[in-house]
This record gives C-alpha cells, sequence and structure tokens, in this order.
C-alpha cells in the first residue's frame, strides 16, 4: 500500500510541475457513493484541477485524489444489495475533463466532463452485507461465506459544475459538484453455507465471475480560491486545489 501511495504523489508532483497555476485553493470534498457510505480523500495526497487552456473559454484539467472509501458496493451479481459489499479500502481516482468556463464580472461558472481512472487496493469484503444480501436471494435463515476476490482498474465517465464566487479581486469561494458513473471488474468466487429454516444445513460453491465494483456516485466541495491573477478574467490558467 505504501508503494502504491507514493506512486501517487510522484504522478501529482509530475503533473503539478508542467503547469503554472494562477489560481491556488484549499477545499473540502466527499464523495457519496450509490449504495455506499460517505469518503472522504485523504489529505494531502488529493491535488485537483490541473490543467492548461486550449483558448479564453476552454481548458484541459486533471489531478489525483486518494479516497478513503467507507464502503462501495458490487453490482453484477445474481442479486442485489442496498448496503456497501466492500470497503473499507483505499481508492486512486484521476479525472481528465474539458472545462467551459463562463465569466461575468466576480462570478465564474465552470461547466465540466470527461473520464476517469480508478483502482482501490487494500480491499476488504463486508461479510455481514454480504451473507445477508445471499441469505435474503437464496430465502435462508443463516448464510456464512467464504469469498475471494481480485482487485482490477476500472474506468468511467463524470460531469458536473463549479460555481466560484470572488468576495475581493484575489479570494474567492466555489462550490463543485460532479456526478461519477464507473465501475472495474472485481471478480468473486468461494463458497457459502446456509441453513434453512429447518436446520439443515448445506454448502454451495459461486462465481461471481461479472462481478463489478460500483463507483457511481456524487462528489461536491467547497473551496477556498486564492487568485494571483487578480480575479476571473480570459486567458487565465486553470485552478489547483489541494483537497
Amino acid at each position: 500500500m505504501i508503494r502504491k501511495v507514493k506512486y501517487l504523489v510522484l504522478v501529482m508532483l509530475l503533473t503539478t510541475s508542467l503547469v503554472s497555476a494562477q489560481q491556488f485553493g484549499l477545499s473540502f470534498s466527499y464523495f457519496i457513493p450509490k449504495n455506499g457510505y460517505l469518503s472522504t480523500p485523504i489529505s494531502p495526497f488529493s491535488i485537483r484541477g490541473v490543467g492548461v487552456n486550449l483558448t479564453d473559454f476552454i481548458s484541459l484539467e486533471t489531478g489525483g485524489s486518494l479516497y478513503r472509501m467507507s464502503g462501495l458496493n458490487v453490482k453484477d451479481l445474481p442479486f442485489e444489495s442496498k448496503d456497501p459489499l466492500i470497503g473499507p479500502n483505499f481508492t486512486i481516482f484521476v479525472p481528465a475533463e474539458l472545462v467551459l468556463m463562463l465569466k461575468a464580472g466576480k462570478v465564474e461558472l465552470d461547466l465540466k466532463g470527461g473520464g476517469f481512472f480508478f483502482y482501490s487496493f487494500e480491499n476488504k469484503l463486508n461479510y455481514g452485507n454480504f451473507d445477508r444480501a445471499i441469505r435474503d436471494h437464496e430465502d435462508l435463515e443463516v448464510v456464512n461465506s467464504d469469498l475471494k476476490f481480485k482487485s482490477k482498474p476500472g474506468f468511467g465517465y463524470h460531469a458536473g459544475a463549479e460555481l466560484t464566487v470572488y468576495v475581493t479581486s484575489q479570494v474567492g469561494v466555489s462550490f463543485e459538484t460532479n456526478y461519477l458513473v464507473g465501475q472495474a471488474d472485481f471478480p468473486l468466487e468461494g463458497t457459502y453455507t446456509g441453513s434453512d429454516s429447518g436446520g439443515n444445513l448445506s454448502t454451495s460453491e459461486v462465481d461471481y465471475k461479472d462481478a463489478k465494483i460500483d463507483f457511481t456516485g456524487l462528489e461536491f466541495a467547497i473551496s477556498l480560491i486564492f487568485d494571483t491573477g487578480g480575479g476571473p478574467s480570459p486567458g487565465k490558467k486553470s485552478k489547483k486545489r489541494r483537497r
């Protein structure tokens, strides 16, 4: 795990060194996954909004975050669960997005969209939720499962918007929301032992080869922006956020 964190930090530093940003910010951000638990990035391993302008109003941005995910769900199983089936874990999240910047006076609205890469590691199965989901699906009284999994990288797309209001010529407050839709292969196999209402025990083998981590959810952030360029103006470099 430590080696993977070091790789993430190195990528962030290399990306940041390629950009001379005129805006720096500090933000609080959260991720609310579908059928999962509220999660937050690990500071200082999160730098977002690093990029370059293609025109005065269009830019390309990237960055990276290391999230401590409290719980994520797994889809494409023979059953569904409204509760997270894996977690906690660490998740590396790297977006690449096209940004349309609309500016008027002390207000800037950025419309964003693009794709992202993510990789979850140090995964743990939430056996409590897993056993309950299998129990309900198989109409059993008690279930005890023993499963193995493989973690693989995932991809997805996202869209969102960021509203920045400058309270002075160099200080602004921004509100950002992104909706993410992604998945990663997460094949599972193993066995579970169940007991029916009559107390009869049976053991079954399972092979959930099509299972996927469901990386769908809402990411939002509140940021304080420090602008060395003097507020919103055409031709400005992209923002750089430390979350």
